[in-house]
């Protein structure tokens, strides 16, 4: 079976992360940087826009991804099979084997956000996420990396209060460690512990990134992000089918915002401290569908398949952002319906590009 070849992305989202990170790339002109889940949702925003920086910078910065599937992975996006400076390596990231030489930067974007390899495969996934932050933290090391990118969840923080409409770094709470349930979030915080420990013995800068729940081009339609099931839905002319109740509060980044705050918080973010990274506006999972509705097609039916819980209780995963605006001069500029719209362009774009 032929692979699905997908197109670029816009040249008006790179134009956008480049715009958004002027001045903050000469740190590695010149440099090497090492990419673990280059081929994921974020893997691949960040790639993509450090290939681009590197063509109109002149940066001469050479990129080594990490991956399981490389071969897969170009097939599937031939426009980076001869991008300057950009190179793959096959292997898992809880042993894969260390390219040689010095490397400036890190990103340890690895471990896919996965609902059914959490609950299917808790153990696995707990030992990608810390296995694999310990081997990408020793290849630090060893390596000389003077700055490592850790892409984190705001998973962390457990279940949020329901009184708690935005959740800030300062909240103290955990995921409960006998809730099965937990594995990616208890990963993510051992995570994040072991490079604080690395930074300290190691003297090299971690940047820790707490990432929520985003929109763009290459988020899984099919998987358990309601955004994009919705997206695929009004792609097969609809209905729009909420699965729940839809009374759960989400928020979401447009993908070029997140790919232009995370190249930030990997430049000027202060090491060993945690960023939430997503959008501050909230609204309800079936407010979600109804905006989908509204942005592709306004006579597209959205059907809720549960009623609201009696009583009532509302379940958040909203993050407070107000220390990377406020510190790192990081926000939000693509709303949420002009991301639905550039989301829906790409994928249809897509289906005609192959």
């Amino acid at each position: 079976m032929n692979p699905t070849i997908l197109p670029p992305l816009p040249q008006e989202d790179l134009n956008h992360v480049l715009s958004s990170t002027s001045g903050l790339w000469d740190e590695i002109r010149g440099g090497r940087i090492f990419v673990t889940g280059g081929t994921g949702f974020f893997g691949t925003w960040l790639i993509e826009s450090l290939v681009r920086a590197n063509h109109d910078l002149g940066l001469d910065a050479n990129v080594v991804v990490l991956s399981r599937h490389p071969t897969r992975f170009l097939a599937r996006l031939p426009h980076l099979v001869a991008a300057p400076g950009l190179t793959f390596v096959e292997g898992d990231v809880r042993e894969f084997r260390p390219p040689e030489g010095r490397f400036t930067h890190v990103i340890h974007a690895a471990t896919e956000a996965s609902a059914t390899l959490n609950d299917e495969e808790p153990l696995r996934m707990l030992d990608t996420i810390v296995a694999g932050t310990r081997r990408v933290l020793d290849f630090c090391a060893a390596a000389g990396v003077g700055k490592l990118l850790l892409t984190s969840s705001g998973a962390v923080y457990g279940k949020q209060p329901a009184e708690m409409t935005h959740i800030p770094e300062t909240y103290a709470g955990a995921p409960d460690p006998l809730d099965l349930r937990s594995a990616y979030g208890a990963g993510k915080r051992m995570a994040e512990h072991l490079c604080a420990q690395y930074a300290r013995q190691h003297r090299f800068e971690v940047k820790i990134a707490r990432c929520f729940a985003f929109v763009g081009p290459h988020l899984p339609l099919d998987a358990h992000f309601a955004v994009g099931n919705f997206i695929r839905d009004a792609l097969h002319g609809g209905p729009i089918r909420v699965t729940g109740d839809g009374t759960p509060m989400r928020s979401y980044l447009y993908a070029a915002d997140l790919a232009a705050w995370l190249w930030t918080i990997l430049f000027r973010g202060e090491s060993a401290r945690a960023y939430n990274v997503g959008s501050r506006y909230d609204l309800s999972i079936a407010r979600v569908a109804t905006t989908v509705a509204a942005v592709l097609d306004r006579r597209a039916e959205v059907v809720i398949a549960q009623p609201p819980a009696q009583p009532p209780s509302v379940l958040r995963y909203v993050p407070d952002v107000g220390r990377a605006q406020t510190e790192l001069n990081l926000h939000e500029r693509v709303g949420l319906s002009d991301a639905i719209r550039r989301t829906f362009a790409w994928y249809r774009g897509a289906e005609a590009f192959r």
